[in-house]
């Protein structure tokens, strides 16, 4: 008999036929965000569940859908998952990481470059007929060659954007929980560790690339908006919640740094309707691995958890491997 899973979002036709395959599945291709209730609902009687960040998997979701064995996100972040919950009720949680990495620093980049040249200010003003001649001072931006690039989280994704720095001539700093291995620095541009404090000094473009967890909450607040140059430009492609948009919202109004680029917020879809006021903001919904070759691979490895889970025994990108023993 083949095991039932639950694919919660909506997906790319051929990964749902690829899963049909091996699965009894119930798919959402309408794209309904479950409600808790809801979610719970649809996973009675299944053992397995595809989703990405808008299914919340906790305690008491877990409480009341015993037959479910595995939860695969289509996402490297996993901050939606319970993982000491997950393994209290013995259900593998799996992430889908290093198939976005390229894509998302090249993402990161554009929406550096858009920020730092007031592409999307400048666009704007274009478009609601403003402009009837050059000027000398027209949207000074900030220059990216010669200058510091910052790093908070020089995982995967950061020595990726390391990388493309070296066309530019940038200096790198970098800051994580540990220091990366000499020869890993070297090919990340020879990215130099320093300390939060000193990156955020120094650094005239920094970029968060790191986890969302409790410990890495509001990384970036009023006191380290407070440390940063005034012209510095700082983008998030991590997650929402590592930076607090209200004490973010005020620098950029107070011009304690000179403008930001957003990728993720905190409580998206929702956010601060005060960034939509502010021109030395660049916003973008949340499409830092959005092409189609990235988002379809981040779809297939979700369901190689799922095929691995259920049908051979073990997944490749287990967050929680502790149930398998």
């Amino acid at each position: 008999m083949q095991a039932k899973i639950l694919i919660a979002r909506a997906i790319f036709s051929e990964v749902i036929k690829r899963l049909s395959d091996h699965f009894e599945l119930e798919s959402n291709q309408e794209d309904v965000i479950f409600t808790p209730e809801e979610l719970r609902q649809r996973l009675q009687g299944k053992q397995g569940m595809l989703c990405t960040a808008s299914a919340k998997v906790n305690g008491d979701l877990l409480a009341h859908t015993p037959e479910l064995k595995v939860v695969s996100n289509m996402a490297v972040g996993y901050d939606n998952f319970d993982l000491r919950a997950c393994t209290d009720h013995k259900v593998l949680a799996c992430n889908s990481p290093d198939v976005l990495n390229e894509t998302t620093a090249d993402f990161a980049w554009a929406l550096l470059m858009a920020t730092a040249r007031r592409v999307t200010e400048s666009e704007h003003w274009l478009r609601a007929g403003h402009w009837d001649r050059w000027r000398y001072d027209g949207f000074l931006g900030a220059d990216l060659h010669g200058s510091t690039l910052g790093i908070i989280g020089m995982g995967r994704i950061g020595q990726a954007i390391a990388r493309r720095s070296s066309g530019f001539g940038m200096q790198v700093l970098y800051h994580n929980r540990s220091r990366l291995l000499p020869e890993q620095e070297a090919a990340a541009n020879h990215a130099r560790y320093v300390s939060k404090a000193e990156l955020l000094g120094a650094a005239d473009h920094i970029i968060l690339v790191l986890p969302y967890s409790p410990n890495t909450h509001h990384t970036i607040g009023a006191a380290e908006l407070a440390l940063m140059k005034p012209s510095a430009v700082l983008i998030n492609v991590a997650r929402g919640g590592i930076v607090d948009d209200i004490a973010l919202i005020a620098a950029l109004k107070s011009g304690k740094i000179a403008a930001a680029g957003l990728d993720v917020f905190e409580n998206e879809p929702k956010f601060h309707p005060e960034f939509l006021t502010l021109p030395n903001v660049v916003l973008t919904p949340h499409i830092a691995s959005a092409s189609r070759n990235t988002r379809l691979a981040m779809a297939n490895c979700a369901a190689d958890n799922l095929i691995a889970a259920l049908c051979k025994g073990r997944p490749q990108n287990v967050l929680n491997p502790e149930v398998l023993t």
